[in-house]
């Protein structure tokens, strides 16, 4: 069997899912989802969320400079769906979805309680790149859920049962099969 060619086209996958959470000067919150963000810095921590100027949170993160990553577990599948296809326009997503909004350490955007791991962002930069905006932004803060933090204080995120998507489905992570460096390591 050989290989098709197809156009070009976003074929990065497995991409995380993620629960965005905004609010604006007024302190109206929202949260929609994204799927295409990303890691961009190490020192200083920074990250990326790409969005179309049309999302009803847009104006909020270009209003506050401030969103909150809220990861994804397999108990969040559905509110991850449902806040990537209904409208904060129309409908309070938090109070739909059953999702707990709580402070964060440093941003006014609320935390989504029932995510594993919830990363407090600060933008530092936007590009207009054609159909969404990319957002880079520095780590403020990082929380983790402490049910998934053992008593060497290790957080074992694959506990939470995080998920990913591809190619328009949302799949689950399967098993480990290394660790970083385990092809280098001297048995």
């Amino acid at each position: 069997m050989g290989k098709q060619s197809w156009k070009p086209g976003n074929m990065l996958y497995p991409l995380p899912v993620a629960l965005v959470s905004v609010a604006d000067g007024e302190g109206r919150k929202n949260v929609f989802t994204v799927a295409w963000t990303g890691t961009v810095c190490s020192d200083p921590p920074m990250v990326s969320i790409s969005v179309r100027p049309e999302r009803y949170s847009y104006h909020m993160i270009q209003e506050t400079g401030e969103f909150v990553i809220n990861l994804t577990t397999e108990g969040l599948a559905y509110a991850a769906d449902y806040c990537g296809v209904v409208s904060g326009r129309d409908v309070d997503k938090f109070e739909k979805m059953h999702l707990t909004p709580i402070k964060g350490n440093v941003v006014k955007a609320p935390l989504i309680k029932e995510s594993p791991v919830n990363i407090e962002c600060v933008v530092k930069d936007a590009k207009a790149l054609g159909s969404h905006d990319m957002f880079i932004a520095e780590v403020a803060a990082v929380h983790a859920d402490e049910k998934y933090i053992d008593g060497k204080n290790k957080f074992h995120f694959d506990k939470a049962r995080p998920i990913v998507y591809s190619h328009g489905s949302y799949m689950s992570l399967g098993r480990k099969i290394g660790t970083f460096g385990y092809s280098v390591r001297k048995k």
